[in-house]
């Protein structure tokens, strides 16, 4: 995440603009004066949107200083502190909500993602998410699943070419479709095929894949393959087929990930950190 951008910075003023519109009628009856407050943690989580709660702030209040007491990714437990802030009643009270609302939601899917990391934990298997997002919040989402310790699949339809079962439905197959898209896209692309079948598979390997997404396929049916994709690929003399073909699962129980340590595979995809994950009770205190 680019803090930098002036795409996420669009975002932020939106909004703001959403919750502040023409501006916060309760400020009249403040006295405007120098204040000061502290967030605290209401149950145990990890942390997450520190450095776009300072940006919320100051959009709103230059002013405004803000002194993180803990780091993106670090956990926290009920009742610590998480920071501090210092700047007139009427801005704090303004950037309040958005901000609060922000790494809540951040810190939930950071949360969520780390339990599952941890279940993984001794293994080489890493932890990957999906395009599943709410719209408009997916670089800040994955921001958030990558806090919790995993890793970020494609961000968008441009990242990578991946064929998927509507693709390879009409579309010329998968050894065809695989071909075109040597010929069309830049090399720098990856192209990953979803596979619903061990044919599938083994087909995407040896028409040059450089990745192959095994979907909600039985652990058994899992460990019997990954040897023979690995094989298929070693022994391909093709200068197209993938000496390394990067091996996935998706569709998956997300309470079931460790059984998958010992498949072979290099990642599991999923959406549930982000798409079930709930969000974290934070709480503003005003000194």
């Amino acid at each position: 995440m680019d803090l930098r951008s002036p795409k996420l910075h669009k975002i932020l003023d939106t909004w703001i603009e959403e919750d502040l519109g023409d501006g916060d009628l309760t400020r009249f009856v403040l006295s405007d004066r120098s204040a000061s407050a502290h967030w605290v943690a209401k149950e145990d989580g990890t942390f997450c949107g520190g450095d776009l709660v300072k940006l919320i702030f100051r959009k709103i209040d230059p002013k405004v200083d803000i002194q993180l007491l803990i780091e993106d990714g670090q956990k926290f437990g009920k009742n610590q502190r998480l920071l501090e802030l210092k700047g007139s009643s009427s801005s704090l009270v303004a950037g309040e909500r958005v901000s609060l609302n922000v790494a809540m939601h951040l810190s939930g899917i950071a949360t969520s993602t780390a339990l599952l990391v941890t279940e993984l934990s001794g293994s080489k298997v890493k932890l990957a998410d999906t395009r599943k997002t709410t719209p408009g919040m997916r670089v800040f989402e994955k921001y958030a699943f990558h806090c919790g310790g995993g890793i970020n699949h494609r961000l968008g339809l441009d990242d990578a070419a991946m064929l998927k079962e509507n693709h390879i439905e009409w579309s010329q197959g998968i050894s065809e479709s695989i071909k075109i898209l040597k010929n069309t896209i830049p090399w720098t692309k990856k192209i990953i095929v979803e596979a619903e079948t061990p044919s599938q598979a083994k087909e995407a390997v040896e028409a040059g894949a450089d990745g192959v997404l095994l979907d909600e396929m039985p652990v058994q049916a899992i460990e019997k393959l990954v040897p023979e994709l690995r094989q298929l690929s070693k022994n391909s003399k093709s200068k197209y087929v993938s000496q390394n073909i990067v091996i996935e699962v998706s569709g998956i129980n997300p309470n079931n990930v460790s059984d998958y340590i010992f498949t072979g595979i290099d990642l599991i995809s999923t959406s549930a950190p982000i798409t079930k994950s709930k969000w974290i009770d934070f709480s503003m205190r005003f000194d």
